[in-house]
């Protein structure tokens, strides 16, 4: 099968187009037949090594896991003696957890893994695009339990993560005010924002606006300038935090009545059938800035690298 390996940390040309061995489904494993995956932040992360510690879980000199990519849309091709849940045919969406190796023509799954159904009023595109932004966010904010009303302020609206939190909050029955570029204002309003604040013409930690969370999805917030944005209750969401602000953020938790939520990231199947049922109904749809090609991936993680794309980067196999 075809698929994208690296061998070395590097720059975007280390991602080389290969032939490689197919793999096979175990008893409890699906072969899914991918057509579509997406460029997250992760990948870029993981090709780079950057930072620098992703070396002591990945590999110290060189990559141990050779194929990117964590999340797909696909068809079931077959399935182990032993899965119940899928049955060859079946049109599925999901997330390899920490496995990788979505950056191929095909992928092995277990069926307990972050796996369902694709929702049938989306393509494959679009399914490929929902579960690296739409699990981040929903991770966090299950730790929130929001309430109908409460004030969100989202910053980094307009990415794969941010775009996800103003949909999520909305479904909450949050009022959502989210911060972006000029570009991307009709954007976020289309997604459901109830105000958008342009970042390039005004600090919200400037003006007498306060929340009861604050959702920073791309790591620009100043911690503690934004606590006088925060209620003295609040909560802070640092999705994308480094080891600074995690660090600020058990300071302020251990300090105040405010709370920063920082971490990695867990996955589950509930996750992927909770986004797929709000997809259903309409309360959730992805954003994909650009379509790429398997063969051009080097070109689509330069583009993510920019730092300036819009939801998601989806790639068509």
């Amino acid at each position: 099968m075809k698929a994208i390996t690296y061998t070395q940390y590097g720059l975007p040309e280390v991602l080389q187009l290969k032939e490689v061995p197919k793999p096979a489904p175990k008893d409890n494993e699906v072969l899914v037949r991918i057509k579509a995956t997406a460029v997250n932040s992760g990948d870029i992360r993981l090709r780079k090594a950057d930072p620098s510690a992703v070396r002591f879980f990945f590999g110290l000199l060189r990559p141990k896991v050779n194929i990117l990519g964590s999340v797909f849309s696909g068809e079931v091709e077959s399935a182990g003696k032993l899965v119940k849940r899928f049955k060859v045919g079946d049109q599925v969406f999901g997330h390899t957890d920490m496995r990788f190796g979505a950056y191929a023509e095909y992928i092995t799954v277990p069926e307990s893994g972050s796996l369902s159904l694709k929702p049938g009023n989306i393509s494959h595109d679009e399914a490929a695009a929902i579960p690296f932004g739409g699990v981040t966010a929903l991770h966090f904010l299950k730790k929130v339990k929001l309430q109908p009303n409460q004030k969100v302020l989202v910053v980094g609206a307009s990415g794969a993560v941010g775009s996800a939190a103003v949909q999520l909050a909305k479904s909450y029955g949050a009022i959502v005010t989210a911060v972006c570029s000029t570009s991307n204002i009709d954007l976020v309003k289309s997604i459901g924002a109830d105000k958008v604040i342009d970042y390039t013409r005004e600090d919200f930690t400037r003006n007498t606006d306060i929340y009861d969370l604050i959702f920073d999805a791309v790591n620009t917030v100043s911690v503690f300038r934004s606590l006088k944005s925060l209620t003295e209750n609040g909560t802070m969401i640092l999705s994308a935090a480094g080891m600074t602000e995690m660090l600020q953020g058990l300071w302020i938790s251990a300090t105040s009545k405010r709370k920063v939520i920082t971490g990695v990231i867990s996955h589950s199947t509930e996750d992927i059938d909770f986004l797929k049922a709000l997809i259903e109904k309409g309360l959730f749809k992805p954003v994909i800035d650009r379509n790429y090609t398997l063969e051009q991936i080097a070109a689509a993680h330069a583009y993510v690298e920019k730092g300036h794309k819009r939801g998601n980067i989806a790639i068509s196999i």
